[in-house]
């Protein structure tokens, strides 16, 4: 009960020093949108053609930057961490009786509620385009994101510690999130890739992300891909949950 305690003391405390420039969360879904109006007109004439998904190509798109906005929206929160580091603030929050796995988890609830507000944005602009929705597809996917978004806070946290420089970890994060981005076929669907790209990309655990996620949202409910991500998602949060904890408490103690 404690660290339930603690945790929605950390988020609450987090979300408040979001509100004080809510700013940064249109700011955070810009990229997306700018994809979306961009370039999402430019798969249209791709759409119906061999080997690209069915269903359109929003629904076939919007997927792929839900996915996009939890990568990018989330690697980078390290960057904050680091800046309270230095001002001292983790240090004295180490003295007081507050339990060490809830400061991580406070703030990675803060992250994950902008993303999820940044995700809505992003999903509500796509439906003058024509994108479809389904209720329990949109269901799943959010749990998708909310998996995606815990691993990639908590990665992102602990990178921060570790290196405790700006300078340092957002050209880590730039170096790490490229091939992730470009072997998950978020822009385009590896459908159209050829087959040594295909063979790559299925070690790319973001790959079976989109595919759920664009399974979910043209109702293929029966697709492998789905199981495969929440299965893989939940172990690799739960595994950064448990690593980063650990490594949060050693370097805040």
């Amino acid at each position: 009960m404690k660290m339930l305690r603690d945790t929605w003391l950390i988020f609450q405390r987090s979300v408040g020093i979001t509100l004080h420039n809510p700013a940064w969360i249109l700011i955070g879904a810009f990229q997306p949108l700018l994809f979306l109006v961009l370039f999402g007109p430019l798969l249209k004439p791709l759409a119906g053609t061999r080997g690209f998904p069915s269903g359109g190509a929003f629904n076939v798109f919007v997927p792929g930057l839900l996915v996009q906005t939890a990568l990018f929206g989330t690697a980078f929160v390290g960057l904050g961490l680091i800046a309270e580091v230095r001002h001292g603030v983790i240090e004295r929050m180490r003295v007081t009786p507050v339990n060490r796995v809830a400061l991580l988890l406070g703030r990675a609830l803060r992250d994950i509620l902008v993303l999820l507000i940044q995700s809505t944005l992003l999903t509500l602009a796509a439906i003058p385009f024509g994108l479809r929705l389904n209720g329990l597809g949109m269901l799943i996917v959010v749990g998708l994101l909310v998996l995606m978004g815990l691993l990639m806070v908590c990665l992102s946290y602990a990178a921060g510690l570790w290196l405790r420089s700006e300078d340092a970890l957002a050209p880590l994060v730039n170096t790490l999130t490229m091939p992730l981005l470009l072997l998950s076929g978020i822009l385009l669907p590896l459908s159209l890739a050829p087959d040594w790209l295909r063979a790559l990309a299925r070690a790319n655990p973001l790959s079976y992300t989109v595919d759920a996620a664009r399974a979910l949202f043209n109702e293929h409910f029966t697709d492998a891909s789905i199981p495969q991500a929440l299965a893989i998602l939940t172990v690799l949060a739960l595994l950064a949950v448990v690593g980063t904890s650990r490594f949060f408490s050693r370097t805040t103690a």
